[in-house]
């Protein structure tokens, strides 16, 4: 087990003392004005890596809906023009460039129907796929929230589903605890089920928690420090993976406490 952390947490030089990999959270991040990539700001952020020598993995643009996400890097995986092609084809190359081992994208939003909605993003997902391929670099497709009904890839059937739809190596899942929690109600039996069906598939797990239950904001999913909700994440003993635990939480304490949680899982 790797224990990692996402930028959105806290700076990179207070991160690297915390965590052996860092997710690098593109929104948050400031390589980007408007809808260009600043290529001063990648060389930044080429040397700080360089120098501390720290693995990373890369979380691309998404279909964001809060009010700080800017609009210029929303992202739907199901209804992709040149621009957001454009942009994660940007992230592939620079996980390549950085040496990141993973990318994680979000499926797409359901527009009228589903079905055709899912398939326009399996065909997108497998354009991706090609590009991941040539730069040696995996996508991470992460489960979404079924507490938002627009969201695709909730349950491990529909996930797995895109996963074999599209038929690539370089496409596997991001496995994110607060959104499986969320999908099955909190039911602890039915995540664990969840578990051992995506087992074998995983590149990249995101760790947080939550409780189980939709509110106003965010459809519930408050990224919480792992113990404040009711996950009980033992079950990640069950997923059989010893890649990269990414904390996605909002703060360095939180950071923090999901580590020493981590760790005592490997005791």
């Amino acid at each position: 087990m790797i224990i990692g952390a996402s930028s959105f947490a806290a700076p990179l030089p207070e991160l690297r003392k915390e965590v052996d990999s860092i997710e690098l959270y593109i929104p948050k991040l400031g390589l980007y004005s408007g809808y260009r990539l600043v290529k001063e700001s990648v060389d930044e952020l080429h040397d700080f890596l360089s120098t501390y020598s720290i693995p990373t993995s890369i979380h691309a643009p998404y279909f964001g809906e809060t009010p700080k996400y800017p609009v210029e890097l929303v992202v739907d995986t199901a209804h992709m023009g040149k621009t957001q092609f454009r942009i994660i084809e940007e992230n592939i190359s620079l996980a390549h460039e950085l040496g990141s081992s993973v990318v994680v994208v979000h499926p797409g939003k359901i527009r009228g129907d589903r079905e055709s909605s899912f398939m326009q993003m399996v065909e997108n997902l497998r354009l991706l796929s090609v590009q991941a391929g040539d730069c040696g670099v995996i996508l991470g497709l992460e489960n979404k929230e079924g507490t938002d009904p627009a969201n695709l890839c909730c349950t491990a059937e529909e996930l797995l589903r895109a996963i074999e739809e599209v038929n690539s190596r370089f496409l596997r899942i991001t496995f994110d605890t607060g959104h499986a929690n969320l999908t099955y109600g909190g039911d602890m039996e039915r995540l664990r089920g969840f578990v051992k069906k995506i087992k074998g598939y995983t590149a990249h797990v995101h760790v947080h928690d939550n409780t189980g239950t939709t509110d106003e904001k965010y459809f519930g999913d408050m990224h919480f420090a792992p113990g404040e909700g009711n996950i009980d994440f033992t079950l990640l003993k069950e997923l059989n993976f010893d890649g990269v635990y990414n904390l996605e939480v909002f703060s360095i304490e939180d950071v923090r406490t999901g580590k020493r949680m981590l760790e005592s899982l490997l005791q």
